[in-house]
């Protein structure tokens, strides 16, 4: 059907029927389990969903093989079929799956048992989303998990300055920081986990240092050994923590 003259071409019917059986295959058999779910079931439904529809993606590709070439379609079978996923699933449900995987990374943050493993299947979920050069699916769940981490140690930062010392105050934060690389270094991208240090440095330290300083001085603590803690937490970095999942870097 593909190797006719010009005028008998069935290159791109055939493309518009593998599109159809694609979107047919999300419509009847992976929608219908995501509705009513939330949270982490949300969540673990969609990773098993996506995991089957590549599978099944793949194999009817190699049906359609011939037409998977560069003079004879503009874009891959495999980005057609990502593309279809991301329209009509993706997209769809993008607001509960963000706010799903938000709510496991504070949970985490909190020393409740969490499935990272899940994390990091979302990560690369929304990664995968990416087609091409467009990556705003996992560039808005940055955008989400950044502003999140500032609310949530603004506020932490509000009630330590209520309750520590200048001295246990950094202790804390000190302490926080290296539990925060270490955790989402396993679930985040390099690049994400980097950013987000950036704001926990800003809003446990950037943002008190003036209300630090009086407490120290109101406090009479010592100076020197004060100073030192702050040199210590100033000069963390990435290298204090674990590097990020090879596969998320």
């Amino acid at each position: 059907m593909c190797i006719q003259h010009q005028s008998c071409d069935q290159s791109l019917h055939l493309s518009q029927r593998f599109t159809r059986a694609l979107e047919e295959s999300i419509s009847s058999r992976v929608l219908p389990p995501l509705q009513g779910k939330n949270g982490a079931s949300l969540l673990k439904e969609l990773t098993s969903m996506w995991a089957n529809y590549k599978s099944m993606a793949k194999c009817l590709g190699g049906f359609f093989l011939y037409i998977d070439r560069p003079y004879r379609t503009a874009t891959s079978l495999c980005d057609v079929s990502f593309r279809c996923f991301r329209d009509l699933v993706c997209n769809t449900h993008y607001p509960k799956l963000q706010d799903a995987a938000i709510a496991l990374i504070n949970q985490d943050r909190t020393e409740n048992p969490t499935d990272r493993s899940l994390l990091k299947c979302i990560s690369t979920f929304f990664i995968e989303m990416g087609i091409g050069k467009d990556t705003y699916c996992y560039d808005d769940y940055e955008r989400a998990i950044l502003a999140d981490t500032s609310s949530y140690y603004s506020r932490l930062a509000s009630e330590w300055l209520a309750l520590y010392s200048c001295v246990d105050y950094i202790k804390e934060a000190e302490w926080c920081l290296k539990k925060e690389i270490q955790r989402v270094s396993e679930y985040l991208k390099q690049s994400t986990v980097e950013k987000l240090m950036q704001v926990l440095q800003w809003q446990l330290m950037g943002q008190t240092a003036s209300k630090l300083i009086e407490k120290q001085k109101a406090e009479n603590q010592d100076l020197p050994a004060y100073q030192e803690l702050l040199s210590r937490y100033s000069s963390m970095s990435l290298v204090d923590g674990t590097s990020a999942s090879p596969m998320l870097q």
